[in-house]
């Protein structure tokens, strides 16, 4: 029988720890005294609590999130980079370069045709093609095909919890 990774992974959480993990993950800055108040207990044991699911590793970090718009990011792009040759130092070298552009926001090593899928964003259209531009020059890199949104229909970093 295949477990369900979250019996497996929450298997140490009960119902308040839950409901605390939801809660921080809708708003990071709220206050020990509001989430306590949200989850039904005092402050002492919800705090003791809180640090107990940092210290397990299910909150990994705190951050504010921007409005990429406001921002002046206007294009966000999906790019999907092939190797001809999959030389492991190759691939670490992609791979270090791409986790220090700040422009580029996810990226994942992938099954099949393709082996690398990037999200990136650029001002404007000039600003992307550079950036593709750089992305083909990386030592290794055969092909990249690139899709820009038109559309954003949802962008969530939230786990179902």
């Amino acid at each position: 029988m295949i477990k369900n990774k979250k019996e497996t992974t929450l298997s140490d959480c009960d119902e308040i720890d839950l409901k605390i993990l939801k809660a921080l993950q809708k708003d990071g800055r709220i206050s020990n005294s509001q989430l306590a108040k949200e989850v039904n207990l005092s402050e002492t044991p919800c705090w003791r609590r809180w640090k107990k699911l940092e210290e397990k590793g299910y909150i990994q970090e705190y951050k504010a999130l921007m409005n990429r718009k406001e921002l002046g990011y206007d294009v966000v792009a999906f790019t999907q980079i092939s190797f001809l040759s999959h030389d492991v130092s190759l691939t670490d070298e992609f791979e270090k370069t791409i986790k220090n552009l700040e422009w580029v926001q996810m990226c994942h090593c992938l099954t099949g045709s393709v082996d690398y899928l990037i999200k990136m964003v650029a001002h404007d259209l000039d600003e992307f093609s550079e950036r593709n531009t750089f992305i083909r020059h990386i030592p290794g890199v055969h092909s990249v095909q690139s899709h820009i949104s038109v559309k954003e229909i949802k962008d969530s970093s939230d786990m179902p919890i």
